[in-house]
């Protein structure tokens, strides 16, 4: 997240046709809460695609890559890594800890999918469960982004976006951003901070 180090998400496995949505939606709610890039395998064209779409159209920043190996990617990685799985330590004992360390590396958060090897088990800094319980690991990488950040994910701003999103009780309204209210549109001179390195009612769904 801008003025932050850098928060990466790797998507470990990818089953072109069976993990389509799934995958593309790792990379949408990586994006909204608070992570800066996206590693996904070779084989998840689709995914970055509609990620890369949705980035260009309600702002960033936010990047997307492929990889020919993820397990190197994880490996080689610079900085802390976290990995998501309903074995690992509880996220409300290891949250305080992980905030630290984000505060003086980057941070890459892995999400499995098909059987994950031992040795992503083994290289990882932390192992994070988020209730221990089956379930989806797009609510799992969305709690887990939330603590990491504590909640200030939620007030970022999007820069350069070709539409955006204007709060509404009930309804929708979509808008240009030269006709957004300030708060919603974020410097494109502050967007990268230290990583460690009359238009609306448009008709969106």
């Amino acid at each position: 997240m801008q003025g932050e180090r850098e928060v990466v998400v790797c998507r470990l496995e990818h089953r072109p046709g069976r993990d389509d949505r799934m995958t593309t939606h790792v990379g949408l709610t990586a994006r909204a809460l608070g992570a800066d890039r996206l590693v996904l395998p070779d084989n998840a064209t689709q995914a970055e695609e509609t990620v890369a779409d949705i980035t260009e159209r309600f702002g960033g920043p936010f990047d997307v890559a492929r990889t020919d190996s993820t397990k190197a990617f994880v490996r080689d990685f610079d900085g802390t890594v976290v990995h998501l799985t309903m074995y690992g330590e509880r996220v409300q004992d290891v949250e305080a800890d992980v905030r630290r360390v984000h505060g003086d590396e980057s941070v890459l958060v892995v999400v499995g999918s098909e059987k994950v090897p031992f040795d992503v088990y083994e290289h990882a800094d932390y192992n994070v469960g988020v209730t221990n319980q089956p379930h989806s690991e797009v609510a799992g990488l969305a709690v887990f982004l939330d603590r990491l950040f504590d909640g200030r994910e939620l007030d970022r701003e999007w820069v350069d976006p070709a539409a955006v999103v204007v709060p509404r009780d009930t309804g929708k309204r979509v808008v240009d951003p030269e006709d957004a209210p300030a708060d919603r549109v974020g410097d494109v001179e502050n967007a990268s901070g230290d990583r460690g390195d009359g238009h609306d009612d448009h008709d969106d769904h």
